[in-house]
């Protein structure tokens, strides 16, 4: 199929002629230099970097309170903080986290960066629409950041009804109001890149020769489109719910609240998703670089990409074993989660195939693809224990769930962000960090990972809950390792925060190929000039034609 045509894309694409004032080929970091060129650009990179900056904002928030909910649970009789304390700053952590941090971190910065860089455009269809989008996540932010200044939430990210819609005492409204802005912000991304890539590609731009990158960020597109509304309704009922008691979840005012559940899970399990999509779509263009070999069963990739954002919408009900849904509803949802694995086992084996007789560099993007492929593997399997009716009654709502969750969002998501950061980096700043300090903290991140989160599986079996800080003194020695490796998953945080800046001012100059990596965005300079191309781009013939070229056909290689 080739690029369709619209008014709009077809004026993207023409061949650019600098304007003067900017001088030919000026990049898009030196174009202009006033604060109003940046906060109200239309450039999707500058967009990217406005994204950059806010969600780091984000992270460092959610990181602090994550820090302080692990120095609470030093102690087993939770004298660190009061109860209220508590389970505000676990509240604050999952809700700044989930929705202003994992959502948006790589769909919103390396998603706004590089998808018309990577199809040969100018710049993504509506790009004020782009700018909005920016705007409204930081009014849902805002909202957001008031509700902790005012006092903090203590329900939870998960918002359950009754105790959001009548027992909290605390700022919910703020928080739901900041939650549901944010989600406009996602659909109008969603909307922007499923126009863009349907016609705004270059010529010979057909949709297998697409980078798996393009193919993961269409897939979580669509299911911004198609989810995000869900959840927007859900969050108005449930404010409306708490302000003039309707009677919709309360059970007080003859609502149910296990319809929320329904509605926040049919939406947020297709969030982890959105979540992981993107980072996936991060490794398959990390792993064919480092390794110098083509992509490995392209075609399987891509219709993974497109089933893992199909078949999600129909596992919400594994959230809600314990709940009180039919038996028959339980196994259904059981074996449809089995089936979710599928498209996922077949990107990690694809990956690994890549991997096996290719000419390895294990530079810092490519150790921390290696780093998300072991931990998402672990934290998947350990989905299909929970995916698993007996071994969920007895490990739901425990800290099994917990490290479960973060093999996923954190040894999956972010180390994809990271891996794409770095592997990125030169391209969106001109510049090359210290590669040594780089793989230093690929190293900090994964040891502090793994001490942080892999006891908690053990804490989980063993019936430890989840948002309490008061528990057995038995427990005491594992959480304590769990509290020890954060502070070293703190410290690989840190540090490529301090080398990233630093390579900002006093980094080698990039090229514009530093990785001889393939693709569109590597045929311009590093950073790329404000309107991307200077001449109309054309597609390569074959997707990931790197000098080793994967064999498909079951026989080894020579």
């Amino acid at each position: 199929m080739t690029s369709g045509t619209v008014t709009d894309g077809a004026a993207l694409r023409e061949p650019h002629t600098p304007d003067s004032r900017l001088g030919h080929g000026a990049d898009y970091l030196h174009a202009e230099h006033t604060l109003r060129s940046w906060f109200f650009t239309t450039d999707h990179k500058r967009i990217a970097l406005l994204y950059l900056a806010s969600i780091t904002a984000f992270f460092v928030i959610g990181a602090v309170t994550a820090g302080l909910v692990r120095l609470a649970l030093v102690v087993p009789n939770g004298q660190v903080f009061t109860n209220d304390t508590y389970n505000k700053l676990f509240t604050i952590h999952g809700v700044v986290m989930v929705w202003f941090f994992l959502i948006p971190s790589i769909p919103a910065t390396f998603g706004n960066f590089l998808i018309p860089l990577m199809i040969g455009a100018r710049d993504l269809a509506f790009p004020k629409l782009n700018l909005a989008s920016w705007y409204v996540f930081m009014t849902g932010a805002f909202f957001t950041l008031v509700s902790v200044v005012l006092g903090g939430v203590d329900t939870g990210w998960t918002f359950y009804t009754p105790l959001s819609t009548a027992f909290s005492n605390t700022w919910v409204v703020p928080a739901l109001i900041g939650v549901t802005i944010v989600g406009f912000s996602s659909i109008l991304t969603g909307l922007n890149f499923v126009v863009t890539i349907h016609t705004m590609r270059a010529p010979g731009m057909t949709w297998f020769r697409l980078p798996i990158f393009v193919w993961t960020h269409y897939a979580t597109s669509l299911i911004f489109l198609l989810a995000t509304p869900v959840i927007t309704v859900a969050l108005i009922l449930l404010i409306a719910e708490r302000a003039f008691h309707i009677g919709v979840f309360d059970p007080a005012y003859g609502g149910d609240p296990v319809l929320f559940q329904h509605l926040f899970w049919f939406y947020s399990h297709p969030a982890v998703y959105i979540m992981v999509l993107p980072g996936m779509g991060v490794i398959s263009e990390i792993v064919p670089a480092f390794a110098q070999k083509k992509l490995f069963g392209y075609k399987f990739v891509a219709y993974a990409a497109i089933g893992l954002a199909s078949v999600t919408f129909f596992v919400w009900g594994h959230h809600m074993f314990v709940n009180g849904q039919s038996d028959f509803a339980s196994v259904a949802f059981s074996v449809l989660s089995f089936a979710v694995a599928v498209p996922s086992a077949v990107k990690v084996y694809n990956w690994t195939a890549t991997i096996h007789k290719g000419s390895l560099k294990l530079d810092t993007p490519m150790l921390y693809a290696m780093g998300y492929i072991g931990l998402f593997v672990l934290g998947g399997l350990t989905g299909l224990y929970l995916a698993t009716l007996a071994i969920n009654q007895h490990v739901h709502a425990t800290y099994f769930v917990v490290a479960h969750f973060h093999y996923i969002m954190v040894g999956g998501t972010v180390l994809a962000f990271l891996g794409g950061l770095h592997f990125w980096w030169p391209k969106i700043t001109g510049r090359m960090y210290i590669e040594a300090w780089g793989r230093i903290s690929a190293f900090l991140i994964f040891i502090g990972f793994n001490v942080t989160f892999f006891p908690q599986f053990i804490l989980g079996y063993l019936g430890m809950p989840r948002r309490y800080h008061v528990y057995p003194p038995e427990f005491q020695f594992l959480n304590i390792l769990s509290s020890a490796g954060s502070t070293i998953l703190a410290v690989g945080y840190i540090f490529p925060m301090v080398y990233l800046v630093y390579s900002i001012w006093f980094g080698k100059r990039a090229q514009a190929n530093p990785w001889d990596a393939r693709g569109l965005e590597w045929t311009v300079p590093s950073p790329p000039p404000a309107h991307n191309f200077l001449t109309e781009p054309v597609a390569p013939k074959v997707p990931y034609d790197y000098p080793i070229q994967a064999r498909e056909t079951g026989r080894q290689h020579s």
